[in-house]
């Protein structure tokens, strides 16, 4: 069970600053230009957007241009939404039907922000446990895994790269965003939400037979001796085929293995 309890003023600029969401609604005067995410179920809205998308990164093909999206969405409706649920211990209504990306149509590069109509969040009333599995499965079962199966198979990607894109949004948030904000109560439940998401949260929670996020976790990105521990992806993002000065992504399988040949 849930009780009402909606954002502060500061969390929501937090959450505006930090997670660029918006809580402005474009009008028809807007220099804004509008996505309804909810009309990305449809195949062909999919192919319309991507390609228009694919033009605006330059991007070689659908298949990447997926790719680089899904790691955008997966910040800032994945984090955002985790974030909330631990920081605030809020869960905030992101329906598909609620969500839209905004972006200036002046901007010269692709940088969108994400505006959910209607912003509605819940604490928990009674059981947490209960509460945070259904929090999850809205976001991840409801939301993104919804738009992650149409791009997979409007853009011939496999599941894996998006949802190893997904994944490594969430273990970035935990360890590290989370790890320095927290005070000791929000350490705890740090904690025990990071292992559920990573290790207990049962597949269907995701929309899938199995745990997304359990798959590519292996263990804390801090190794045993304080230092940091490059966790190195499974897939490969295609975001070194974008053009651009920055190459290869520092966690690339693409750059690992070939400085494993060479040693």
């Amino acid at each position: 069970m849930e009780a009402q309890n909606e954002l502060t003023e500061v969390e929501l600029e937090y959450m505006s600053k930090q997670f660029r969401w918006t809580v402005q609604t474009p009008t028809q005067d807007s220099p804004e230009e509008r996505v309804a995410l909810a009309g990305l179920r449809d195949p062909k809205s999919c192919v319309s957007y991507l390609d228009a998308l694919t033009h605006q990164l330059r991007s070689p093909s659908r298949a990447v241009t997926a790719s680089q999206f899904a790691k955008r969405y997966a910040f800032l409706a994945g984090a955002a939404g985790m974030y909330a649920m631990t920081m605030y211990d809020k869960s905030i209504d992101m329906s598909l039907d609620r969500c839209s990306l905004v972006m200036s149509s002046a901007a010269a590069s692709w940088s969108p922000r994400l505006h959910v109509a209607d912003l509605r969040a819940a604490a928990p009333e009674l059981d947490r446990n209960e509460w945070r599995s259904e929090t999850v499965r809205r976001l991840f079962a409801g939301n993104v895994a919804v738009l992650w199966r149409v791009m997979s198979e409007t853009a011939r990607i496999p599941m894996s790269i998006l949802w190893e894109n997904t994944a490594v949004r969430i273990y970035s948030l935990y360890e590290k965003r989370i790890d320095a904000e927290a005070n000791p109560e929000q350490r705890q439940r740090m904690r025990e939400d990071f292992e559920f998401l990573t290790m207990t949260a049962p597949g269907r929670l995701f929309g899938e037979t199995d745990n997304p996020l359990a798959k590519y976790y292996s263990g804390n990105e801090a190794g045993s001796s304080g230092t940091a521990s490059l966790r190195i992806r499974q897939t490969c993002c295609l975001y070194y085929k974008i053009p651009n000065d920055e190459g290869y992504c520092t966690a690339c399988p693409i750059v690992a293995r070939a400085n494993s040949s060479d040693s």
